[in-house]
């Protein structure tokens, strides 16, 4: 039998959240980082509107480079119960927009995986993110993958994303 995953109380979870979103407001692409930067996964801003109130809502949130066009996202409210807000925004509004490291700002179209397609990104994941499943069960919420596709033809080339950012 495995040991369970420690997963750290709400409000130290929600303060990271807090702290960090302030941090990475001080200037575009600030506080986020590139696959294999820090660890194999990058942070990214996504920026959806709110579900009821039409307002930008900005999340940061972990992500996998799928290729040139597209990005894979956990919904795992920091392995809390209950959808994340930014899941519930998309799942009402598909369409976004996230700002990489390079603070530049793209238009997303995104979409909740199923079946193979689900299958294939959440073994991705298990690969570069140890205790995986672990982890995910230890809610009983589904832990959604989405995929965010860049809006336009033009690819986020590997160069462009690890460009050196001031401070």
């Amino acid at each position: 039998m495995s040991k369970k995953p420690y997963v750290p109380p709400q409000f130290i979870i929600r303060s990271a959240w807090r702290i960090h979103r302030t941090y990475a407001k001080g200037r575009p692409g600030r506080g986020l980082t590139t696959p294999g930067e820090k660890r194999s996964w990058g942070t990214l801003a996504l920026h959806t509107r709110g579900r009821t109130s039409s307002l930008e809502r900005t999340a940061l949130v972990a992500y996998l480079l799928e290729d040139d066009h597209r990005f894979s996202v956990l919904a795992m409210n920091g392995w809390m119960e209950g959808p994340t807000a930014w899941q519930l925004n998309l799942l009402a509004e598909p369409r976004a927009a996230i700002t990489l490291s390079d603070g530049v700002r793209r238009d997303v179209v995104t979409h909740v995986t199923t079946g193979s397609e689900r299958e294939r990104l959440w073994s991705h994941w298990r690969e570069n993110e140890a205790g995986l499943d672990e982890l995910a069960a230890t809610r009983e919420t589904r832990t959604e993958v989405f995929v965010l596709s860049l809006a336009s033809d033009v690819p986020v080339s590997r160069e462009s994303e690890h460009a050196d950012q001031p401070g």
